[in-house]
This record gives C-alpha cells, sequence and structure tokens, in this order.
C-alpha cells in the first residue's frame, strides 16, 4: 500500500496513505538503509523522503517498515443508502454532501449494472438503479444529524428509498454490498477477466466525468460496471471481457482510453490509488508534463545507477535527461 500510495473508501476522511505514514524504514539499491524521521506530528527537517518512497512502486528502494498514525475508533456509526434515476444525480449529491461540510467517512457509488450484479451473485432484490452508500461517524446524536441532513440533500436530488442503519449485524449487511462488489461483477461473466480503470478527477468534476463515461459503456457490447469512492472524485469501471477475444480486449482497451483522456482534460488523474506500473505510463506524459518525468527519472538514477529496482516501471521509457 505504501509503494503504490494507495487507499480506499475511508480515504475521504482519513485520507491515503500519503497522509497516515509518519515515518519509513527503507533499503536503498546500493544496500543502505534508511530511516525517513521522526514520530512527531511534524517536521520541518529537510526533504520529505517519506512522501518519496511512498508511491515509488519499488523502483527507489524496498520498504522493510512503516510507523502509521493512529486513528481513534468512533464510537457510533451510521450507515445509510440511497437510490437515484440517474448516475449523476447520485453523484451531485456526493458533491452537495461534501461542499456542505457534512463530515462522511465514507461515500461510495454503484450504478444500476453493478446493483444487478449484486442481485444476481447474492440472491438479492435491490432495486436496480445508481445507489449512493454513506456512512456518518461520531457521537450518536451527532452521527444521526449528520444523516438526516444527507437525507435532505438526497430528497432535493430526487434521491428515493433513503434507509439508514444503526445496528451492527445490518450495518455490516449493508456495507457487504460494496465490499462483494467485484466478486459480484465476476459472477456475471465467469468465464471473463476484467480490466480495472481508476481514473480521479476533482470533486466538482465528478459528475461530469462519470456521465460522460457512462454513455460510452452503456454504449459498449461489453458488460461494464461503475463502481466510485465518490466522496474524492474516484472511480473504476469493471470492464468485463473474454480473453479469449482480442476484439473484445481492443474495445476493453478503447474504453480504458477514453476515460482516462476525459479525465486528464478535467484536470483529472489516471490513477487515483492503483499505481502507474507499466500500463499507465503513457499517460503520465500528458497528466505531469516532460519536465516532471525528466526530475523523477534524475531521482531514478541518483539513487539507483544500476538501474536494479523494479526496472521499466513508472517511469516512461522514452523519458532522458
Amino acid at each position: 500500500m505504501c509503494a503504490t500510495r494507495c487507499s480506499g473508501s475511508l480515504a475521504v476522511r482519513y485520507g491515503t496513505m500519503r497522509d497516515n505514514v509518519i515515518n519509513l524504514q527503507a533499503v536503498l539499491p546500493d544496500g543502505d538503509v534508511v530511516k525517513t524521521g521522526s514520530r512527531a506530528r511534524k517536521s520541518a527537517a529537510g526533504y520529505d523522503l517519506t512522501r518519496l518512497i511512498i508511491g515509488s512502486e519499488g523502483t527507489l528502494g524496498v520498504i522493510t517498515e512503516v510507523t502509521l498514525r493512529l486513528q481513534k475508533l468512533p464510537s457510533h456509526s451510521v450507515v445509510a443508502m440511497c437510490n437515484f434515476q440517474t448516475v449523476k444525480d447520485a453523484a451531485d449529491v456526493a458533491i452537495a454532501t461534501m461542499h456542505s461540510g457534512i463530515q462522511v467517512s465514507r461515500v461510495e457509488l454503484l450504478d444500476e449494472v453493478q446493483i444487478r450484479a449484486i442481485n444476481m451473485a447474492n440472491g438479492k432484490s435491490l432495486p436496480e438503479v445508481p445507489t449512493l452508500m454513506f456512512e456518518f461517524i461520531g457521537t450518536e446524536a451527532y452521527a444521526l444529524e449528520q444523516t438526516l441532513l444527507v437525507q435532505k440533500i438526497a430528497a432535493e436530488h430526487h434521491g428515493s428509498d433513503f434507509v439508514f442503519v444503526e445496528e451492527p449485524n445490518a450495518k455490516e449487511e449493508l456495507w457487504k454490498i460494496r465490499k462483494e462488489a467485484l466478486w459480484a461483477g465476476f459472477a456475471m461473466k465467469p468465464d471473463h477477466e476484467a480490466m480495472i480503470t481508476d481514473v480521479c478527477v476533482p470533486l466538482s468534476r465528478l459528475a461530469e466525468c462519470i456521465s460522460v463515461s457512462k454513455q460510452l459503456l452503456d454504449a459498449s457490447p461489453l458488460t461494464c460496471l461503475v463502481i466510485a469512492h465518490a466522496g474524492d472524485g474516484n472511480f473504476h469501471t469493471i470492464i468485463l471481457f473474454d480473453p479469449t477475444q482480442e476484439e473484445e480486449r481492443r474495445e476493453a482497451e478503447r474504453l480504458n482510453h477514453f476515460m482516462v483522456h476525459t479525465a486528464l482534460s478535467m484536470e483529472g488523474t489516471c490513477t487515483g490509488e492503483h499505481g502507474v506500473g507499466t500500463g499507465k505510463m503513457k499517460y503520465l506524459e500528458k497528466e505531469l508534463g516532460m519536465e516532471s518525468l525528466r526530475t523523477m527519472k534524475r531521482i531514478k538514477a541518483a539513487l539507483d545507477p544500476n538501474n536494479i529496482m523494479n526496472p521499466g516501471k513508472l517511469i516512461p521509457p522514452h523519458v532522458c535527461i
């Protein structure tokens, strides 16, 4: 998780790995062991080597130890779910909720195809429409107050069937819908593989980005499911394709390419949490610019002159210094 600077559904409240690692220890390519900082809550001492290593995807060294920020478990939580007629309405509610200052710990969006997959895989009978899921934490009174505020926002954006639960087993049952989403998608097409996209855009552009992408996805012959960490502008598409059919693989790549370039045109990123590896290197020049890539290449050359740490990853091969 540190190497890819990833995150998950709780990032909207607690941040990504970048925000939760106080310091780390890593073995550099020449064998030196470096400790990147102290345990102080803040520091202005020197270069931020912790953040340099986080997200470097194994290209600068091997992380062997991390010191993590601890978070207090909330005393109470409420889980809520609401249905919408369109993905745009659902995304608009997520945006309005975040802009209102309401302290949510999770805001997850599932489109109607994803809900259909969950119904098929788990024998449920959920309405097959775009759905938002929320988690609110704090004292019992505060969490309930926030829940009712979001219920009002949802009603203003054509939301329906707003339900919320506070009992532990009921909350767990609701969150299983989201946690099993990927496996439910595979159950729709057991003999297929998945190409999973990972674009992220400024929160104010999320509804537009998802709406434009959905038009293309719905017109495709492939089965495509949308899941979003809607509170921070990050959404995934699970594109299912038959690996034995080359035209289906090309179609999956076309859809992914379209969504990445749509996100980049909105000042977003090709990867919100999954990392670059080799698959997204081709998008980095457009996203970051050649000067940023040259700077990355210089750092890589300084720390790993023999290119022994995860060679061929993260930095595009055409970048020269």
